[in-house]
């Protein structure tokens, strides 16, 4: 076996034939389906497999095989990425973007090779990546003169989250199963929700306008049975805290199965997860799944109508639609993103196969970045990945004003997106030509990690590339890089 030691690593392709991860799309298959308007026993007939079999691959009941997956992608004039699994192109992406680190810069990276590692070895590349992130924290430590290495608890949540695309049923079904028991109404839900917490748990709400100051929200007092918040909150983020709290009270149960199902590497961590959950549950109180799926569906998936209908937030039916995968009942499937004018990613979460940077500032010419010059303004894109997978952006500022000179308040905006082929769904796709490839704008998930070589907006050179310092020319950037 060939090795070029650290400076290379073993072509795994080159190995005896491993065992292919088994890839469950059965909602992407049925949304394929669907768009080609074709029946379950029609398609079943064209893949000469029996009615049964495909639905239980449509219920992800069985795995989709290679052989299906081809004949399905051809079928139906998907391209060859559609059946991807989004867990194994994150984990690509993330090494591909660790191996751009200049330690590495013998390594070619060849795309080939970082693919047939992670599905040959994909404990060992996982195990890699683990190495590299604490050497990177080190690193950064060090140069900072501190010298404790942290652990990435939001890095390790955050993928926890998008192996579940986002979606956690039981909790969703627990809060609908509230809702609809004690009679909430979207639009009272604050002096629902407050009655709630009165008569079931004796606890009382009271404003407490110093809160903020000390950087506070809200404080929760069991022993009074007060629940304090800010008085400065807007009526829709006072309804989501509220309901964190009744998520916190009274579905322990839940949260701490859901955990059991995953092995955290720290207390830290976990402690993160359980408020992840909680604050899920708030959003799935607030929005509950089958009202606001068929509030979704009747108005295109305008999210102006669904603040009005469900007194929330932008953000709050942004996130709140790209958790929309229960099996039966599916939704658009949508990435979700938060980000501030500097380009630190706050929150992400997708249903997609979009990829987002592990390290550096995301793309310029992703649309979350020109609301910031047109604040309070919903910006529509259509934007093609290097994966040839095109689309379509609504991005807007979202937040409030300080309430006072000195408050500094927080410049953030928020992008939500889906694959062109359900655009046509949603109001946004109105007076656009999807038809057209070309009018899309060719973003990538940060210069470090994306292949265009030919991008006049690039900062620093695509992973895994050498530069050529010895050429008379000059590109669209201060350097050409070695074929």
């Amino acid at each position: 076996m060939k090795q070029r030691g650290w400076t290379g690593f073993v072509n795994f392709a080159k190995f005896s034939p491993v065992k292919e991860p088994k890839i469950f799309a059965g909602p992407r298959l049925r949304q394929a389906r669907e768009q080609a308007g074709l029946k379950q026993v029609e398609l079943a007939e064209k893949l000469e497999i029996s009615a049964s079999y495909l639905n239980q691959i449509e219920s992800d009941q069985r795995p989709l095989t290679r052989r299906l997956m081809a004949r399905a992608a051809a079928l139906l004039d998907l391209q060859k990425t559609y059946f991807e699994d989004g867990e194994e192109a994150r984990r690509e992406l993330q090494l591909r973007e660790d191996l751009a680190d200049p330690l590495f810069r013998a390594f070619p990276g060849a795309s080939a090779e970082v693919t047939a590692l992670i599905r040959a070895a994909p404990v060992l590349s996982e195990a890699f990546m683990t190495l590299y992130r604490a050497y990177a924290a080190q690193r950064e430590a060090a140069f900072q003169h501190a010298w404790a290495v942290p652990l990435f608890p939001y890095d390790e949540v955050r993928d926890w989250v998008q192996s579940r695309r986002n979606h956690f049923e039981t909790l969703d079904r627990a809060a609908e199963a509230l809702f609809e028991v004690r009679g909430f109404q979207p639009l009272t839900l604050r002096e629902d929700f407050r009655r709630h917490l009165r008569d079931a748990h004796g606890i009382s709400v009271s404003e407490a306008p110093g809160l903020l100051e000390e950087g506070m929200f809200w404080r929760l007092s069991r022993q009074a049975g007060k629940l304090y918040v800010t008085g400065d909150a807007a009526p829709e983020s006072e309804v989501f805290w509220l309901a964190h709290v009744i998520g916190q009270l009274e579905q322990q149960g839940v949260i701490e199965a859901e955990l059991k199902r995953h092995r955290f590497s720290s207390e830290e961590t976990r402690g993160l997860a359980r408020m992840a959950l909680a604050n899920y549950f708030a959003g799935a109180l607030m929005l509950p799944y089958r009202r606001f799926h068929e509030a979704a569906q009747a108005v295109r998936y305008d999210i102006q109508r669904l603040q009005r209908q469900f007194g929330a937030s932008f953000e709050q039916v942004c996130h709140r639609l790209s958790t929309m995968q229960r099996p039966d009942l599916p939704g658009i499937p949508f990435y979700f993103a938060k980000t501030d004018i500097a380009g630190n990613v706050l929150k992400r979460s997708s249903a997609t196969r979009f990829q987002f940077a592990q390290f550096g500032g995301p793309c310029p010419l992703w649309n979350v970045y020109r609301a910031f010059t047109q604040p309070g303004e919903i910006l529509v894109q259509l934007a093609r990945t290097p994966d040839d997978v095109t689309y379509l952006n609504i991005a807007r500022t979202v937040g409030r004003g300080g309430g006072s000179y000195l408050a500094r308040p927080r410049a953030v905006a928020v992008v939500l997106g889906c694959e062109i082929g359900h655009a046509v769904k949603t109001v946004y796709a109105s007076g656009l030509d999807l038809s057209r490839p070309d009018a899309a704008d060719p973003i990538g998930p940060g210069c470090r990690a994306c292949e265009r070589t030919n991008c006049r907006h690039r900062s620093v050179p695509p992973m895994g590339t050498a530069l050529d310092n010895g050429t008379a020319a000059r590109g669209v950037v201060p350097y050409r890089l070695k074929g």
